[in-house]
């Protein structure tokens, strides 16, 4: 059969699997409603309002937020779910760089959102026509630094948007284009008119409690600031590090602030169960949020290991994907992470008897996601690729990460995971930006940018480095309890869809046995969005079993 009849042909049964999987999505959820809306509730409701993770598909996001709401609703509190309907002049997801005249896919949103939510349960978010085309008027002719700086009704409307601008770009630095300030426009007058309507929500309804997508894109950002403004307690979700799993918080999700009890210590069963956890890591058997990063992972060549052989020290340099909504957060000693390498070109060429090894990010070639300001970009407008003691590593190069970890004198990072991984493997980490893991003492996190410089000088000429062993106690003990108690599993209730990552359906199951079965997270849940408790699993003794984790070849 010719290719082209071949690929039609995946295509249709690719169609028909996804329409028989959201049939089954659809009629769960409607199982669901008419169990729960046989039980007694009372009280102030919970808003519920998820607008920036998913159309028409169910993502993990748009999951997470659904099984909470069933949760506070088996406790007995009524719900409510704000489904935007036309609420935005252009949203995110139907963003198209290539057209942004495109039309949005509405339609296709909305149907899908009536599959998901009770009609009853609903609270519509539409435009304010009247106010985006007013806010649209006081716009024009504002250019980009303006508009980012705009505020609106007491609010940063600029500043809340502009994590967006950044995302759908692919980039940090935003060019001075007419079709960027434009785009810009909309976000802002779409954010005013969504303001306007979450106040008015906000009044009508009295919620006990808003629970959003993480609190960054736009439309849940705007909701999270009026929300606030009005005393209204807000609750975050992001994906968490465990397969089908999330992270819920009172504050930040895209941080995931985790505290370490005072003196807390992982037990040598608990060391082992981590230890198994990192080594499937190192064999890059693990997945995030539905996506497999490495196909595959090499040993390092033998060209590498003589060049190593060459230099007194190997530093290997962990970059991030610049754009990315936990950047919101990182950048407090750098501008930002393109501001950070450019910082150590002179440290590069002043030190030629250390190999340092600069590693992209594999997300930055994500298909659908790719970075329009990458670090690969930067290498080449950068005369270090020319230099012997520099190796770059490209995002889709698999040499593995751990066994540059393993050779190396300390390892750099700007914010991303591998540093807590580093840390918690027993070598120094010296960090260049705030991440999840630099609120506890598990990596060395100078003040400011001269002491980083400085920091690093002296890390680089030491001869001995500080001792590692009370970062690398706190990494392990960090990392445990990320995995292991604030993970929340979401497993019970989906499954993965194997035609598209990071997208889930519903388990098909008799609701009140489902619910009954998954009560220990139904109640964390609930308990946490309705009385404010910790969204983790009860500190105890260690769970029995290895730590679960997504094998992508089992």
């Amino acid at each position: 059969m010719p290719s082209r009849l071949l690929r039609k042909a995946r295509s249709a049964r690719i169609r028909a699997q996804r329409w028989a999987m959201d049939r089954a999505s659809f009629r769960q959820a409607r199982r669901m409603h008419a169990y729960l809306a046989s039980l007694p509730a009372s009280g102030r409701p919970v808003l519920f309002f998820n607008a920036s993770t998913r159309i028409n598909r169910l993502s993990l996001n748009a999951a997470f937020s659904l099984v909470a709401s069933w949760a506070v609703r088996a406790a007995g509190a009524p719900v409510r779910y704000v489904e935007c309907r036309k609420g935005m002049l252009q949203c995110i997801l139907g963003t198209r760089l290539s057209n942004l005249d495109a039309d949005l896919p509405c339609a296709a949103c909305m149907r899908f959102s009536r599959g998901l939510f009770a009609e009853p349960l609903t609270r519509p978010l539409a435009t304010d026509r009247e106010m985006a085309a007013e806010v649209t008027r006081e716009l024009e002719g504002l250019s980009l630094e303006d508009l980012t700086a705009w505020e609106h009704d007491g609010l940063p409307l600029g500043s809340l948007v502009l994590p967006s601008l950044r995302w759908v770009l692919r980039r940090h630095n935003l060019p001075g284009d007419p079709g960027v300030a434009s785009l810009m426009r909309r976000y802002l007058a779409s954010a005013a008119s969504m303001a306007a309507q979450w106040r008015r929500i906000l009044e009508e309804t009295d919620p006990r409690a808003l629970v959003i997508f993480n609190g960054i894109t736009f439309p849940e950002a705007v909701a999270r600031a009026v929300a606030r403004s009005m005393d209204v307690p807000v609750v975050t979700h992001e994906v968490a590090l465990r397969p089908m799993s999330a992270f819920f918080t009172h504050g930040e999700a895209t941080l995931r602030e985790i505290p370490v009890p005072e003196g807390f210590a992982l037990t040598p069963e608990q060391d082992r169960q981590l230890d198994d956890h990192l080594a499937r890591r190192s064999r890059g058997r693990f997945t995030m949020a539905g996506i497999r990063f490495w196909p595959k992972m090499q040993p390092l060549p033998e060209w590498l290991q003589a060049r190593i052989a060459e230099h007194k020290a190997l530093v290997p340099i962990f970059t991030n994907v610049i754009f990315d909504t936990s950047q919101v957060h990182a950048n407090v000693l750098f501008g930002d992470m393109l501001a950070w390498l450019s910082a150590l070109e002179g440290v590069v060429r002043k030190h030629p008897e250390v190999l340092f090894v600069f590693r992209a990010h594999p997300d930055e070639e994500r298909p659908g996601k790719k970075s329009r300001e990458s670090v690969a970009d930067w290498m080449q407008r950068s005369d270090l690729r020319e230099r012997r003691n520099v190796v770059f590593f490209a995002p889709r190069d698999y040499v593995s990460s751990y066994d540059l970890i393993a050779r190396a004198k300390f390892v750099m990072v700007y914010n991303s995971s591998i540093g807590l991984e580093a840390s918690a493997l027993g070598r120094p980490v010296l960090c260049a930006a705030k991440a999840r893991y630099t609120q506890v003492p598990s990596v060395h996190f100078p003040a400011d940018r001269e002491a980083y410089l400085r920091t690093l000088e002296a890390f680089l000429t030491a001869e001995r480095l500080p001792e590692q062993e009370p970062y690398q106690r706190v990494a392990r003990a960090f990392l445990y309890l990320e995995l292991q108690h604030y993970s929340l599993d979401f497993s019970g209730f989906l499954r993965e869809d194997p035609t598209l990552a990071g997208f889930v359906s519903l388990r098909g199951e008799e609701p009140r046995r489902m619910i009954s079965r998954e009560r220990v997270l139904l109640d964390l849940l609930a308990k946490g969005i309705l009385e404010g408790s910790p969204f983790r699993y009860p500190l105890g003794p260690a769970p029995e079993g290895p730590i679960p984790h997504q094998d992508p070849e089992a």
